[in-house]
């Protein structure tokens, strides 16, 4: 009987507690009157006012991280050190330099990011050639980690894991809404990062949103370990990471980027 009484007095003595913090949150004159609407209403802490992009130009928003401007690669750099060296062109896109020999190959940002939400654009040549995996294949890396696919998935076969808006061998898109070559597709993704026990193995998972063309094609995915081509995901115990942009190396026509911004989470 005790313990009954000392479990009921707990828990009303938290109800009280609940319920006084939103009253204390009215006006002094409410705090005596009954329950009125405005008890459960909180006015801090304030929100950030962010500018929304100009979706005409594809503008960033006002708290956005630039990460390709259309200007210069001085975000970015070789995941093998040194300069990035893909191909800036007039129009302000970049292209995948696949000339491994002198300076191509995959490039990832100089900053590392934990939670976010990215926005990026790519587009595979009009007039690509090959099939399947060799077909426009490229991909964003999360934190270097866990690859978004990117690839001519419009009319193109190959395994359904493995194509554009798929993480990699892992988790297949819900639709296909890839545009044809030639035009721009559009991904953004909200990352949740995963944190880890001291045996190396996930305390939470990696959560992944991706919005491609406008359409849900991961909703709240997780991720059970890293993408790899050959084998099954691994869990790498890792901090924060950056953004890799994949040159694959097949032999078709190398893919474009463009307007590529990041917000922290």
């Amino acid at each position: 009987m005790k313990r009954t009484f000392t479990i009921a007095a707990f828990c009303l003595i938290s109800m009280s507690a609940f319920a006084q913090q939103f009253v204390i949150r009215g006006t002094k004159d409410e705090r005596t009157e009954p329950m009125k609407p405005t008890m459960s209403e909180f006015y801090y802490p304030k929100i950030a006012k962010v500018t929304p992009g100009d979706q005409a130009t594809s503008a960033a928003p006002s708290d956005a991280i630039v990460l390709f401007d259309g200007k210069d690669l001085s975000m970015w750099q070789s995941s093998r050190g040194g300069e990035a060296k893909w191909t800036v062109n007039p129009d302000g896109t970049m292209t995948v330099n696949k000339d491994f020999k002198n300076g191509g190959g995959d490039i990832m940002t100089k900053d590392t990011f934990r939670d976010f939400q990215l926005h990026i654009e790519w587009c595979v040549p009009e007039n690509i050639t090959g099939s399947g995996q060799a077909r426009g294949n490229s991909g964003v890396y999360l934190q270097n980690k866990y690859e978004l696919q990117v690839l001519d998935s419009y009319d193109n076969d190959t395994y359904v894991n493995g194509q554009a808006g798929a993480f990699y061998k892992q988790s297949a898109p819900l639709v296909n809404p890839c545009r044809k070559p030639g035009e721009w597709n559009v991904y953004d993704i909200i990352y949740q990062a995963p944190t880890f026990k001291e045996d190396g193995t996930y305390r939470t998972y990696p959560f992944v949103t991706v919005i491609f063309n406008g359409v849900i094609v991961q909703n709240h995915t997780m991720l059970v370990g890293t993408t790899e081509y050959i084998g099954f995901p691994t869990v790498e115990p890792h901090g924060d990471g950056p953004i890799l942009l994949q040159c694959h190396g097949d032999r078709s026509e190398p893919i474009s980027y463009r307007n590529i911004w990041i917000r922290n989470l």
